[in-house]
C-alpha cells in the first residue's frame, strides 16, 4: 500500500473563545448537560479522526497529528482561520408562505433548508421570515480542548472504525487487504437499507484516505445455504 494516513479516535470540547468559552459541541455528555446543550438522540463517546482528511479546521488537525496520547491539547483557532467571518448577503428575508408549504411553522432558532441551503430563523414578522444562512460558527474565535484516546493501527480495526463512522455499526462486515486494494464483503443488512448507499461514498473515500490505495472493491453475498 501507498502511504497510509493516520487514524485516532479522541475526546473534545469546542467552546467558543470569543464568547466566555460557551460550549458549543462535545464528546462529553457530562459536560453537554453542563452547559445545557445535551441531546438525547446524540452518541457521546470518542468520534474517529483521519488526520489530514481535511474535516477539521487545519489548525485543529495539525494539533492533533502532533498529540501525545492520553495527555489533554488545547487550541484556540482565529476566526478567520476557522469558519471565517460572517457575511451579511448570507442573512434572507423570505415570505412566511414559503415556510406554509413545506409544512413550516418558523419561529426564532429553527434550522430551516429553502432550496440548497440550511439556515436558522432569525425573526419572524410582518409575514416575513429573516434567516441567516452563515455557517453557525462563522464570525467566531474557537477553542478546543481534546485528548486522543487511541491511534488505530491493526487493519481491520481501522476499515471497522470506518464503517461504523459513516454507517453506525460495522457488524458483519469483513475486509481483506491487498498492495493496490481494500475489499468490502458487505453485512447482510446493506441489502435492505438505503442509508447505505449514501454511505458508500463516504467508506469509498475514507479507506482510500486511510490505506492509501485507489481501488475499493464492494461483494455483496447471497447465500442460501441451510444453516446448522
Amino acid at each position: 500500500m501507498a502511504d497510509a494516513k493516520k487514524i485516532v479516535r479522541l475526546n473534545y470540547c469546542a467552546y467558543f473563545a470569543d464568547m466566555d468559552d460557551k460550549l458549543f459541541d462535545t464528546t462529553d455528555k457530562a459536560a453537554a448537560e453542563e452547559a445545557g446543550i445535551y441531546d438525547e438522540r446524540m452518541t457521546y463517546e470518542p468520534i474517529t479522526y483521519i488526520v489530514g482528511s481535511k474535516s477539521f479546521f487545519p489548525d485543529l488537525d495539525a494539533a492533533v497529528a502532533a498529540a501525545e496520547i492520553g495527555k489533554e491539547t488545547e487550541v484556540t483557532i482565529p476566526c478567520e482561520k476557522a469558519a471565517g467571518a460572517r457575511n451579511p448577503k448570507l442573512i434572507e428575508t423570505h415570505p412566511i408562505k414559503e415556510f406554509y408549504k413545506q409544512e413550516i411553522n418558523p419561529y426564532p432558532g429553527m434550522p430551516v433548508s429553502l432550496g440548497n441551503k440550511t439556515g436558522i430563523v432569525m425573526s419572524v414578522g410582518a409575514g416575513r421570515v429573516k434567516v441567516d444562512f452563515n455557517n453557525h460558527l462563522a464570525g467566531h474565535d474557537l477553542h478546543y480542548k481534546f485528548t486522543v484516546t487511541e491511534e488505530i493501527s491493526d487493519n481491520n480495526e481501522k476499515a471497522k472504525a470506518v464503517i461504523n463512522a459513516a454507517f453506525e455499526s460495522a457488524e458483519g462486515f469483513e475486509f481483506a487487504f491487498a498492495d493496490d486494494k481494500v475489499v468490502i464483503t458487505e453485512s447482510e443488512r446493506c441489502k435492505f437499507d438505503q442509508n447505505w448507499m449514501i454511505a458508500k461514498y463516504k467508506v469509498v473515500s475514507d479507506v482510500r484516505e486511510i490505506f492509501g490505495v485507489q481501488r475499493v472493491e464492494f461483494v455483496q453475498v447471497w447465500d442460501n445455504t441451510p444453516k446448522e
